[in-house]
């Protein structure tokens, strides 16, 4: 039997200051961008927070300018703090208990006796893994299924089961790079997805508003002059802020990542339930 955590795998990623032979400077501190890239390359994209961060990303930047160990990524056990230390150049530390263990990946799966169809769930899920309706029974499709337990706190009947798939493997021995740049993808086309849907809903309301306030008599019980103005004033002063948000979203709207062509996006699904156990 093998043990549960094994040795991990050397990480040899030489830089080059390394093929000079000259000795390594701590690179770091600064969040430039390439730097970020390459830690969140290295990272396994299960999108956990519990690095204490709301994504890869955000803990890759905070790597990168210095607000967080290398050390802060159960999902990559030992294995991921050694590529993060070659990146960095940073000393390698054991795994931050603080943040968890290292273990075998999981899957969730979902007992249908009990799903009350909330959604909760689903909006939960960082790679769309979960489907279902209101009010309708819930699935998860193993293979999307990133382990992150993020959708566990918010089931208000407690019918999410987890089981692990990866035996005795556990860190990066546990999850390949191609599922990691699959829950990736499917993370980053998520997040547009909904600074979209974000944006179109607040585009609706604005429009809305912008309707009231060209005939604002016909919309209001108010009809006193002034009060009308002061309304009016009000209104327009709330229009203001909405268009400035509206921009700084678009500003902000995250942009996907360029994956090459032959990594897949979506494996073959299938469903998980307890009739699979």
């Amino acid at each position: 039997m093998e043990p549960l955590h094994p040795t991990p795998r050397a990480v040899s990623l030489p830089t080059p200051e390394a093929r000079s032979g000259t000795p390594a400077t701590p690179i770091g501190f600064n969040g430039d961008a390439a730097l970020v890239e390459r830690i969140n390359d290295a990272l396994p994209q299960t999108q956990c927070t519990r690095c204490g961060y709301p994504d890869c990303r955000a803990y890759a930047r905070a790597v990168a300018q210095g607000h967080a160990g290398i050390n802060q990524c159960p999902p990559g056990g030992a294995e991921g703090v050694q590529r993060l230390a070659a990146i960095t150049q940073r000393p390698v530390l054991p795994l931050s208990p603080a943040h968890g263990e290292e273990g075998p990946r999981l899957t969730v799966w979902i007992d249908e006796e009990w799903c009350i169809g909330c959604t909760l769930c689903i909006k939960a899920c960082p790679t769309d893994a979960i489907v279902g309706a209101s009010k309708r029974m819930h699935t998860v499709i193993e293979p999307l299924c990133t382990g992150c337990e993020r959708c566990l706190p918010v089931c208000p009947v407690d019918c999410i089961r987890t089981e692990p798939v990866s035996g005795a493997l556990t860190g990066w021995a546990a999850w390949s790079a191609d599922q990691a740049q699959m829950a990736r993808n499917r993370y980053e086309k998520r997040s547009n997805r909904l600074s979209l849907e974000a944006r179109e809903h607040q585009e609706k309301l604005i429009k809305k508003a912008e309707a009231k306030l060209n005939d604002l008599q016909s919309h209001s019980r108010i009809t006193q002059p002034e009060a009308l103005d002061t309304k009016r004033a009000i209104i327009e002063a709330a229009l203001a802020k909405a268009r400035m948000r509206q921009g700084q979203g678009r500003q902000h709207a995250p942009e996907p990542h360029n994956t090459p062509n032959n990594t897949p996006d979506t494996p073959p699904l299938r469903a998980s339930g307890p009739t699979d156990r």
